[in-house]
């Protein structure tokens, strides 16, 4: 993958350095894009939405499920209403609000789910196998020391 600029931005490098995270961030999930579509007909925000399901088994609300995403309701509900149609999630009205909706994976979605996760973690592992281990683990600190750090100036 070739650099812009070859590598030498100007700016700010705290602009740099976002601007490095971004792209790398929008390169791996352009693959998983492209991966999930081919191989398996899906896209990657049904994996995310079937992914925070596995998590909960008893279910989420449509508002749990956008909070989690980091997108709107009406996203949300496009994609439960897909893998609704497809089997893969049920739907129930919650029993103390019949209003709220509650999401959960079907059992065929538990399976379907499975596959996708470890055709998931392969495609990752294989993108960053030519990225040395203790380099991964290393980067891995730095951005939680980041993370951090802007968690902290965001709560003042």
């Amino acid at each position: 993958m070739q650099e812009k600029y070859g590598g030498r931005g100007r700016g700010p490098m705290e602009v740099r350095v976002w601007l490095r995270m971004l792209s790398c961030t929008m390169t791996v999930e352009k693959e998983l894009r492209r991966m999930f579509t081919e191989e398996f007909g899906t896209t990657l925000p049904r994996f995310d939405v079937m992914a925070s399901l596995e998590r909960h088994p008893d279910g989420q609300t449509m508002g749990q499920l956008s909070k989690a995403l980091l997108v709107s309701n009406g996203n949300v509900t496009a994609v439960v209403r897909q893998l609704s149609d497809k089997g893969l999630v049920s739907t129930r009205p919650a029993e103390n609000d019949r209003r709220t909706t509650i999401v959960a994976l079907t059992e065929e979605g538990r399976k379907r789910f499975a596959t996708l996760a470890k055709a998931h973690h392969d495609w990752i592992g294989s993108v960053f196998s030519g990225f040395a281990p203790e380099r991964q683990e290393e980067l891995f600190h730095l951005l939680a020391d980041l993370k951090s750090s802007i968690g902290e100036r965001l709560e003042k």
